[in-house]
């Protein structure tokens, strides 16, 4: 009876940590939601306190609406956003399938070169960035933006991705190339349908930070046209006053995509991240 009731305990153990940690992931979360629906005096007089008829307001989305181009922004954010996932899920499948694949020279000191971009931040390198795209006369478009997020994107896709390709039983490759498939085709046919789970897992670790960044849309791209949310959201943050309804409105409106993609890629992100851990 003794080892039933201590696995009893155990699993109540990890449950009680799992639901803390997740109780305090989600807090600051359900704050803003529960804040943007108040008046300001209520968010003052009590933040943590849920909206009452007499506490309900919504003149926070009024403002974002009224006094912002906050759907020039949106567009913007996904635009960038998805154009930068887009490239780095087909760059990065293909890096990874030649570092998988194919043995040629110098293929180890290419996997360690991209292995470094997850280690060294692209933030040191702001300055020559923004010397290169000044060169390209990019700066204020969101091309630098989408080819910043790439580059920042592809060390951990590849990484990721080539790893997964490595555990693809190579039988299948090689009865495909016995038929007379091409590799093209085996890669479009046989590699990328079963690298769905882990394609899923890079695309959301690609686009929370993209889409959450503020550095690089204020140096490359602050022009009025080229705002993300991110840095739309900055217009009611003052020196000395701060709109908070309409920061709180924002920051709904912008949560939106992540929670829809999350929704999405749930269970292939599931798969993705425990992928190897059961034989």
């Amino acid at each position: 009876m003794a080892r039933p009731t201590e696995k009893r305990r155990s699993a109540l153990a990890i449950h009680g940590v799992l639901i803390a940690y997740t109780v305090i992931a989600l807090f600051p979360i359900i704050v803003i939601l529960i804040n943007s629906v108040k008046s300001r005096r209520a968010i003052f007089g009590d933040p943590l306190a849920l909206p009452t008829p007499s506490t309900f307001s919504l003149e926070g989305f009024v403002t974002v609406i009224r006094r912002s181009e906050f759907e020039i922004y949106f567009a913007n954010s996904m635009i960038v956003t998805l154009a930068a996932l887009f490239l780095v899920l087909i760059c990065g499948a293909m890096a990874a399938w030649a570092l998988s694949e194919y043995e040629f020279p110098g293929n180890t000191f290419l996997a360690i070169y991209l292995a470094l971009g997850i280690m060294i931040p692209i933030r040191l390198g702001t300055i020559s960035i923004l010397r290169l795209s000044v060169d390209l006369g990019i700066v204020n478009t969101l091309w630098s933006l989408i080819l910043v997020y790439t580059a920042q994107g592809l060390p951990l896709a590849v990484f990721l991705l080539s790893e997964f390709m490595r555990q693809i039983p190579r039988e299948l490759k090689d009865a495909a190339r016995c038929d007379g498939v091409s590799e093209y085709k085996i890669f479009r046919r046989i590699v990328l349908p079963l690298t769905r789970p882990i394609m899923a897992t890079v695309a959301v670790f690609t686009m929370i930070p993209i889409w959450n960044d503020l550095w690089f849309p204020l140096i490359l791209a602050p022009g009025e046209d080229t705002r993300t949310i991110t840095l739309g959201v900055q217009q009611f943050i003052g020196q000395y006053v701060t709109d908070w309804n309409a920061v709180l409105a924002s920051l709904t409106l912008a949560m939106v995509p992540i929670l829809a993609l999350y929704l999405i890629f749930s269970r292939q992100l599931i798969r993705g991240l425990t992928s190897g851990a059961v034989k």
